[in-house]
Parts: structure tokens; sequence; C-alpha cells
């Protein structure tokens, strides 16, 4: 199983957050790959100038290595495909998490039930 976490999901696993329920955090564990966007890294760190998220964004970046996953870099077919994608959901952020999950495929797992009217690959927790 491959797997994009988005970002709250990401931020949470770093955290060891209540918010991540036990079911969600073993699927991360026993999956083949887990993929990081970066994206996800580019929205906490407008989110940490805002001071709206207490973190660094460094240390979100050493957390993808650290935590045996992966980066997603950001590609043109994936802005291409964020920016065709209907109005569900107007979030760039997560619109290119959307579409990076239909490029690759990737399992999206997210807490934003908007989300899930884009792909079946979009799994709410």
């Amino acid at each position: 199983m491959r797997l994009l976490l988005d970002t709250h999901i990401y931020l949470w696993y770093l955290a060891a957050s209540r918010n991540l329920p036990k079911s969600v955090l073993n699927r991360i564990e026993i999956a083949d790959v887990v993929y990081i966007s970066a994206a996800s890294i580019w929205e906490a760190g407008i989110k940490i100038k805002q001071g709206r998220l207490h973190a660094d964004s460094k240390d979100l970046v050493a957390g993808i290595a650290s935590s045996g996953f992966m980066e997603l870099p950001m590609t043109a077919t994936h802005g291409a495909l964020a920016s065709s994608l209907p109005d569900h959901h107007r979030d760039p952020f997560d619109r290119m998490l959307i579409a990076q999950a239909m490029s690759e495929p990737l399992k999206l797992l997210t807490s934003d039930k908007m989300l899930r009217r884009y792909s079946d690959l979009v799994e709410i927790i």
C-alpha cells in the first residue's frame, strides 16, 4: 500500500497526537511507502510564518526521513491536474495533494471530508 499523508495527518504523526487514530497509525506503519508532499511543507511554512502553527520548517523536513517516509516533489503534471480539478474545494494545497494522489496513484489519508468528492483514492480518517 502506498500512502500520501495530508498536512494535518503528517503533523499529528510527528507530534504523536491523540487526533491520529491508532488504526490509522497502524496503517501508516505497515504501508509499503508513505509520502509527504512538498506542498505540505510549504503549507506548514506559511502557517508557521502567520503564527498559526508552532513548529520549525527544518524539523518538518527532517521528520520525513527520520520517519522513514519519502518526499513527494510537485511536478508540472501535478500542477496541471490540480488546476483542472472541479471546484469542490478551493484550498490550493489540498488540490495539489489530490492531484498528486490521482497522478501517482496514492491513497491520500486526510481528515477533510470535502476532499472525498474528488476520488476514491481519498480516504477520510
